[in-house]
């Protein structure tokens, strides 16, 4: 199965593997750019042209699989953890589970595709475990699955973006000092137009926010410096091909700014938690791997900041081109934690 991340700016898709002694292999990976409004807010505004574009996508990374694990925004989906009594079986925890969501869902249930997770045994009431339930209205999910389908493709997944990122980002923790046990680490996933962020610790989510901000900012910087068309920015901006003033004119003020997002963001979690600090910061996306942007970062917060590589430690198979991906790594979280869902069913 292979993990197909579509988000406003491109399709990104991953293929793992296991090696013989069970460690990771990364089998193959692809990036499919798409025109701006094609995907808006995670709602596929162009059915065709997106489809097309993954079916290009899917030939050029040369797998042969068709099943596929997509995902849906945040936005788009109701999650709740709710208690429920131990001991129950799967029909019973369904029955259970139904009953609940009537009270979170603003929706009748034959609208909407639920799903649910037993997280484990409650830490607050004793005897009872720890149920994370799911909703999402069901043309939300068809969307998706009709949207693999047109691409050849048969949809076995339909998560969600930042579960998926992560459960990808879980691998990374672990390479912390002290494997990240109790450390507080912030991810940023810096998008075209969204910035969102995640504050994590021992695999719990203590803090989400998005905000509107995105390094499509960086592509109209350049249209106004220079008078380029959008599209020339954006060719010239990931191939470099820039006038001589670019990083201290338009590059370097950019970079400053955005770390003062992430400050801004992070003071606002400050600000509503009994936290003061984190102990670690990783930014995704496209723009992560912006050249400065992770020092301005860690000087600005004063934590350690490094820009996530879902593929670290994992073996390299002979279709990937390794200088290639140095330079797209950051863009492939979403996609890397959706490909993982093949040997997490």
């Amino acid at each position: 199965m292979i993990g197909l991340d579509v988000s406003a700016s491109s399709a990104k898709l991953v293929e793992l593997g296991r090696n013989a002694e069970g460690g990771w292999v990364l089998e193959r990976c692809a990036i499919e750019l798409l025109d701006r409004g094609w995907v808006t807010d995670g709602n596929i505004e162009k059915f065709d042209e997106v489809a097309e574009a993954i079916r290009r996508l899917v030939k050029r990374s040369g797998t042969r699989s068709k099943n596929v694990a997509l995902a849906l925004p945040p936005s788009a989906v109701i999650t709740k953890k709710i208690m429920l009594p131990g001991g129950l079986s799967e029909a019973e925890l369904e029955i259970q589970v139904e009953s609940e969501a009537n009270q979170y869902i603003p929706f009748s249930l034959e609208e909407v595709s639920l799903d649910f997770y037993v997280v484990g045994p409650s830490t607050r009431s004793e005897g009872d475990v720890e149920v994370l339930i799911a909703a999402s209205r069901k043309e939300k999910v068809q969307d998706r699955q009709g949207l693999a389908e047109a691409a050849g493709l048969n949809a076995l997944v339909v998560d969600i973006d930042s579960f998926a990122s992560r459960l990808a980002t879980e691998r990374l923790v672990e390479m912390l000092p002290n494997k990240g046990v109790d450390t507080l680490v912030a991810l940023f996933e810096i998008g075209a137009f969204t910035t969102s962020l995640q504050v994590l610790r021992n695999d719990e989510v203590l803090y989400e926010r998005d905000q509107a901000f995105g390094g499509a900012q960086l592509t109209q910087l350049i249209v106004r410096q220079y008078g380029f068309s959008s599209e020339e920015a954006e060719v010239k901006k990931r191939s470099g091909d820039l006038p001589e003033d670019y990083e201290v004119s338009v590059l370097r003020p950019f970079v400053e700014s955005m770390a003062q997002e992430a400050t801004r963001a992070l003071q606002f979690f400050f600000n509503t938690t009994p936290h003061s600090k984190v102990g670690h910061i990783f930014l995704a996306g496209g723009a992560a791997a912006m050249p400065g942007l992770a020092e301005t970062v860690t000087k600005q917060v004063g934590c350690r900041c490094s820009v996530v590589n879902p593929f670290e430690g994992m073996d390299i198979g002979p279709a990937v081109r390794a200088n290639k991906l140095s330079i797209e790594a950051s863009s492939y979280l979403t996609a890397c934690g959706l490909a993982m869902r093949r040997f997490l069913l």
